[in-house]
Order: C-alpha cells, then sequence, then structure tokens
C-alpha cells in the first residue's frame, strides 16, 4: 500500500525546505527507501575481514568514510537478474501482493522488468553496476548476522553515537536504548571497556536489546527497564555522575518515512506538540546526572523543529547547557533560529540536520550538549 504524507506536514517540509528544487528533491526522496546499510561489530571482527566475508558472498560492499570504515553500504549483490524475478514473482503469487527485500529494499521494480524485456536484456544496475538487490531477509539470515559481526543500521542512525565519541573506562547513560543499535555502537568504541547503562521502559523493548547486545557481545552494559525520568530521579538521589549522556528520544519519525510509509498515515500535529514536552523532560531530568564538563547528545529522527530546535532552545535559556559545534562525516546543515512565530537563541544552528535528499539516508538532527 503506497501511503502520502498529509497536506500539513507538507506545509511544514516547505517552510523548512523554502528552495523549490530542494523540496522537490526531498519529496522524490519519500518516493525510494534509503539504502541498505550495516555496521560492523569491532568488538569481533575488523572491517576488512567482514568486508573480505561478505564480498564471498557476492555482496557489493562501499565504504563511505575513510575515518569510519565500519560503516558500509551494500548496494546489491552479483547474480542472476532474471532468476532473481522469477523467485520473487513466485513468492510474490504465493503469500502476499507485495514485495520487500529485508526491512530496507524494495522489489517494486520487478513488475516492471518483467514487463519490459529488453529491460532484463541490459539487466539492472545498481549503483553502478549489474547487481540485484539482497533476497528477502538475506541481510538477518547470513551467519555473519547471526555471530554479531555486524548490525544492520541506517548510516543517519549511527551519527548520534560519532557524536557522542564514547571511549574506554567512560560512564554512559543510553536514556532511550532499545532496540539497541547505539547502545552496541557505543560499547564497540569503548572497546567494552567503562559502563554504560542502558534504559527503557517496556519490556517487550528490553528483551530486544537484550538480545542485541548478546549478539553483539557486549559487556560492558547495565540494563535498566524504568521510565527515563524517574531513572534520572533516582540516580540523581544517589549522587550518579556520567561522563556521557545519549538522549535519542522517542519522537514523531518524520525522518523514517523512507523505510516506513506509513509513518505518513499516522503523523499528526497533536503528538508533536505532546513529544515535544516529553522530550524536554527527559533532557532536564538527564542533565542533572552530568559530571562538569560532561557532554550529552540529543538526537531525533524527526524534522520537526518543536521535537529539535525547540528542545535545544529549552536546554540553553532554561538549563543552562552550552552546544558545541560537532565534525561529522555526513552531510548537515544547521539548526534553525525561527520557526512560526518563535525565535531561538541563535547558538542553536550549531545542531545538526540531516535530510535524506542530501545523504540518501533517512533524516535526523542531533545536537552536542556541554554541562559547564
Amino acid at each position: 500500500m503506497k501511503y502520502s504524507p498529509k497536506p500539513l506536514f507538507l506545509e511544514r517540509m516547505q517552510q523548512l525546505l523554502t528552495d523549490k528544487q530542494d523540496y522537490d528533491n526531498y519529496i522524490k526522496s519519500l518516493e525510494t527507501e534509503p539504502r541498505v546499510s550495516i555496521r560492523c561489530n569491532t568488538l569481533k571482527i575488523s572491517p576488512k575481514e567482514l568486508k573480505t566475508r561478505l564480498e564471498k558472498r557476492g555482496w557489493k560492499i562501499e565504504q563511505p568514510f575513510k575515518q569510519y570504515p565500519e560503516i558500509m553500504i551494500i548496494n546489491g549483490k552479483a547474480g542472476s537478474l532474471r532468476s532473481q524475478i522469477d523467485e520473487n514473482i513466485n513468492n510474490q503469487e504465493q503469500k502476499t501482493s507485495s514485495i520487500n527485500v529485508s526491512n530496507n529494499f524494495s522489489l517494486g521494480w520487478v513488475s516492471d522488468f518483467a514487463k519490459s524485456p529488453q529491460k532484463l536484456e541490459r539487466g539492472h544496475e545498481v549503483g553502478g553496476n549489474n547487481l540485484i538487490p539482497l533476497s528477502p531477509g538475506e541481510l538477518g539470515r547470513s551467519l555473519e548476522h547471526q555471530l554479531g559481526y555486524y548490525y544492520v543500521q541506517e548510516t543517519s542512525s549511527m551519527i548520534p553515537i560519532i557524536a557522542l565519541n564514547p571511549k574506554p573506562r567512560e560512564r554512559i547513560l543510553d536514556l532511550c536504548a532499545s532496540p539497541g543499535s547505539k547502545t552496541t555502537q557505543a560499547a564497540m568504541f569503548m572497546q567494552n571497556k567503562g559502563t554504560i547503562i542502558a534504559n527503557d521502559k517496556d519490556m517487550s523493548r528490553i528483551q530486544i536489546l537484550a538480545s542485541n547486545l548478546e549478539r553483539c557481545g557486549v559487556s560492558n552494559t547495565i540494563i535498566t527497564k524504568k521510565d527515563g525520568i524517574f531513572l534520572c530521579q533516582l540516580l540523581e538521589k544517589d549522587n550518579f555522575k556520567f561522563d556521557k549522556i545519549l538522549i535519542d528520544a522517542p519522537c514523531s519519525g518524520e525522518g523514517t518515512f523512507r523505510s516506513s510509509p506509513k509513518g505518513m498515515l499516522m503523523w499528526n500535529i497533536n503528538t508533536v506538540k505532546k513529544l515535544s514536552k516529553i522530550q524536554k523532560n527527559l533532557i532536564k531530568s538527564a542533565y542533572k546526572l552530568l559530571k562538569n564538563d560532561g557532554v550529552l547528545v540529543y538526537s531525533t529522527c524527526t524534522h520537526a523543529p518543536e521535537e529539535n530546535e525547540e528542545v535545544i532552545d529549552f536546554a540553553i535559556k532554561e538549563l543552562g547547557l552550552k552546544i558545541e559545534s560537532i565534525n561529522l562525516p555526513i552531510k548537515c546543515r544547521q539548526g534553525i533560529t525561527k520557526w512560526k512565530d518563535e525565535n531561538y537563541d541563535e547558538n542553536v544552528k550549531l545542531s545538526c540536520r540531516i535530510y535524506p535528499q542530501d545523504n540518501d539516508s533517512e533524516g535526523f538532527f542531533i545536537a552536542k550538549l556541554v554541562k559547564k
């Protein structure tokens, strides 16, 4: 089923992306899913060794960031396009009217090729090569995934931990941790040294978190099951302090509409406003647990200023936190300092907006705050 963005959402995006071509590029990006990306788990294997193993499977691996070779894009695999199409059309007839490859790749092109033999003769190009997408579930079924050699993670989702830059022997709080993509990434940065408290309030999500930590060989993490605000209050009573805190906050998910188009149907402006209040309360509770000069990274996978710059403006003006610029390997745009009738602190522009049309990724927002 194809979903369309709601008119109010489109109106808001036009106000954020004032250049018509930029806005058009954003809308076009919603029509395709992000590239398939994985993160090599260096707790278990080196990026070089993992790349070699996956290439033996015929997977075409790209490492877009020299400084972070663990970030890998899978552009497809070598194989027979004809047999792939025949196989998936049979699956389509037997099981469902739509075909998905993993959680990240669509086979919407199958019917087009089935109808156009001339395209079959030329082959299907992915990333400039005659490659085919991975088959359904192939990412999760591979031995390397089951052994915890890699984590299936969208590229922009890896950026908050890069901004946080956890180090061995530090004490880290991941306040909204499940399913564990960023927790396992932090443990990797820390080489399993130091301590991470990974919190979530939902038992079903805790089970997923625990499973991923075990699969990835993470041994420096304590899992807690508490409401984030209540956990912060308990830790504050014991004067428990952290070097760094990640708040990957619950949000309206506007940046994930490419991979989760149903979110367009569920989007609601009232939810945006409600979440903004929750996010401010989370940051208000968490910052008290920072050591002096401690770092708090706030991130969301949404574009809504109410959930992004408005929260950072609150942290600066009401909590006295300082925002710092971030050097990231991905294209970022400055945070906005005005939205509707609201004027934000000028330094909010040091935050980072990641748009899908800039990086062929999902959308994200990241800000690095320091307690002085």
